[in-house]
């Protein structure tokens, strides 16, 4: 039925031109409330449906945006999506979501269909560096906002939040308690929140006293890289009193392994780490960490996303979104 109606039924139907019926379903240009109401009703009472093809063939848009994250099972991920729909909601347009599992080969695939499909622009979480997404993009001339981590040698805009800030603030708490020891579990060597997390930490810890201890073991963001890496300390001379995990997953990883073995948090180890997690999952928050506003960055990107698409030759802008450091029972009173 739908396909049938035209634009000038609609406008019959509500005693309106045909330009008024397209600035309503575009939202552009101004139209009365009284208007608007009218061509809605039409709109619904003849189950119109506008040909997005057409008026994209018109405007050179598709009114398609995608959001390309490393792991969407990720609750940070899943709740920075969910602020990527919200804001492109808002504008009626339509989200794709690509998952490359922190494989660049994957990434760039993905790259390659989306500029295929014509997205208006792409919302990216580098897998690693991003260099050859980014360069791709660039040539076909698709818009690219960086989402999450930072990109170096590129001129981009980046949506993220100051990891090294984080990591410092939780280094410092730790310190306080008085650990002496430490050991840092990491993502991939040369994704920059990996490195700057890990290089913030560090840095504090030494800076507080040259001789306190601390070992790094890099791996990937996942549960699994959790368990293997919090295995390996525990067999360290001095073994750590204190653990950063650089985000959740690692976590909750360390978190069990460290149960398995029969060691306690925090009685024998501190733990701490990056990127809270949603109380639903959760019946007692337990984790102290800095928590990211991923839903707010989601949200951002997408506004800095549509002011590059209006404005593709304006330099490009860096957002760094505070973060928060919430302090539970895993990092414990301090050594006794």
């Amino acid at each position: 039925m739908s396909a049938k109606i035209t634009i000038k039924e609609v406008a019959k139907k509500a005693g309106v031109a045909a330009m008024t019926v397209s600035r309503v379903l575009n939202r552009s240009g101004y139209v009365s409330e009284d208007a608007r109401s009218r061509v809605e009703s039409a709109v619904a009472e003849l189950g119109y449906v506008p040909n997005q093809l057409a008026r994209g063939l018109r405007s050179k848009r598709t009114g398609t945006i995608a959001l390309v994250v490393t792991d969407i099972t990720n609750p940070f991920f899943t709740t920075m999506a969910r602020g990527v729909e919200d804001a492109a909601s808002d504008t009626s347009n339509l989200v794709l979501f690509c998952n490359t599992d922190e494989n660049e080969a994957e990434e760039q695939r993905y790259m390659r269909l989306l500029i295929e499909k014509r997205v208006d622009g792409v919302l990216l979480v580098p897998a690693q560096a991003g260099q050859q997404s980014l360069e791709l993009a660039k040539t076909h001339g698709v818009p690219v906002v960086v989402v999450d981590r930072a990109v170096s040698g590129q001129e981009v805009d980046v949506v993220r939040c100051d990891s090294r800030d984080g990591a410092t603030r939780l280094a410092d708490l730790l310190l306080i308690k008085g650990h002496q020891h430490f050991a840092v579990l990491a993502g991939h060597h040369g994704v920059s929140t990996t490195d700057d997390r890990v290089e913030a930490f560090v840095t504090a810890v030494k800076q507080s006293n040259p001789s306190n201890s601390i070992e790094v073991h890099y791996g990937d963001f996942s549960v699994r890289s959790g368990h293997e890496n919090a295995k390996k300390i525990l067999n360290a001379e001095p073994r750590p009193t204190a653990v950063f995990a650089a985000n959740n997953f690692i976590s909750i990883g360390a978190l069990q392994e460290f149960r398995q073995q029969g060691i306690s948090v925090p009685e024998d180890i501190a733990l701490v780490g990056f990127d809270d997690l949603p109380a639903a999952l959760v019946t007692f928050p337990f984790l102290t960490v800095v928590a990211q506003p991923a839903y707010e960055m989601g949200r951002r990107a997408v506004e800095q996303l549509f002011k590059r698409i209006e404005n593709p030759e304006a330099s490009p802008e860096e957002i760094l979104l505070p973060t928060e450091i919430i302090v539970r029972a895993s990092s414990g009173n301090g050594l006794k």
